[in-house]
């Protein structure tokens, strides 16, 4: 019978601001268990007043966890049994839930896509209503949300040592792709024993692109279904939807990201079909969409999506 494992928030199972192949394990699963990671998002300097709800672990957290490096508050890691370097991580993202009734976007001086444009900070808090998964913009609109984790990532390889969750790499990471919402699945490459998976940065929505640095940042609970693959060696991260595959590219030029996320969607395209690579080329240029998922992030985000009928039919 399959295990479900829930994982708080708190000091002892979170990590601020970076991904490490030395942080220890928070928790170890089979292949194949469920793992429910509730998580937080933003620092104190981020909580509103008034009558919003703040969890009280995410008050604990402020007090006790001091940010390692600038960046996102993730649960875990956690550990799958077995794992080891060159295997690959199936991670299928079963529910996303909000878990209060607020969220946040910020305009950093020198962030975002056009950081000459706004030298300003401003901090924007957005009531969310739970029950018709929606958010009340100052502007008197109701913006429909549709929950994702903007990280989701593995331990990076160990003599990367220890580096920001801000930068998304082969690792995974920071991705921000909103296509990754319940019902989706990504693959990760494996680097480290136990694969060392973590979870952060709830949005709320977010379009693509995240243009100005921040998406609505919230507090989600997530549960993913987690599955090895020994010996099944990818080079990037991959994703699915129940009508896409998805391949991504990441590099701090989006041109290049762009080449990356194509040549990897070749690649999967010959994989699953006897097609040469000439015609995968093509069927990209006919029926695959170029996806900028962020601009914000140093390392910039291009995913390839594709129907899966482009290859079934």
């Amino acid at each position: 019978m399959v295990d479900h494992l829930q994982i708080n928030a708190s000091p002892e199972t979170v990590h601020w601001g970076i991904f490490d192949a030395a942080l220890p394990a928070v928790e170890t699963v089979n292949s194949g268990d469920t793992v429910t990671l509730h998580c937080v998002s933003g620092g104190p300097d981020i909580l509103p007043t008034g009558d919003f709800e703040i969890l009280p672990e995410h008050r604990e957290i402020h007090a006790k966890v001091s940010p390692a490096q600038a960046g996102h508050i993730m649960t875990g890691p956690v550990a799958v049994r077995y794992a080891m370097p060159g295997d690959m991580l199936e991670v299928k993202i079963l529910d996303v839930s909000l878990r209060v009734d607020w969220g946040w976007n910020r305009i950093r001086p020198l962030a975002g896509t056009l950081p000459e444009d706004f030298p300003t900070m401003t901090l924007t808090h957005i009531r969310l209503d739970r029950d018709k998964l929606v958010g009340h913009m100052p502007w008197g609109v109701d913006l429909p949300l549709a929950p994702f984790f903007g990280v989701m990532g593995v331990a990076p390889p160990a003599e990367w040592g220890r580096i920001t969750s801000i930068i998304p790499r082969a690792h995974g990471g920071n991705l921000d792709i909103k296509a990754l919402g319940a019902g989706s699945t990504l693959f990760l490459p494996i680097f480290n024993e136990g694969a060392l998976f973590s979870a952060g940065d709830g949005h709320a929505v977010q379009g693509d692109g995240e243009v100005d640095g921040t998406a609505i940042e919230t507090c989600l609970s997530g549960t993913f279904k987690l599955i090895l693959h020994k010996g099944a060696a990818i080079t990037m991260p991959r994703a699915e939807t129940d009508r896409h595959y998805i391949t991504t590219g990441i590099d701090p030029v989006l041109d290049n990201a762009a080449k990356q996320a194509l040549r990897e969607m070749i690649g999967l395209i010959q994989e699953k079909t006897n097609l040469s690579k000439e015609d995968a080329y093509m069927l990209c240029s006919l029926a695959a969409d170029l996806r900028v998922s962020q601009t914000v992030n140093v390392h910039k985000g291009i995913h390839v999506m594709l129907e899966k009928s482009a290859l079934h039919g």
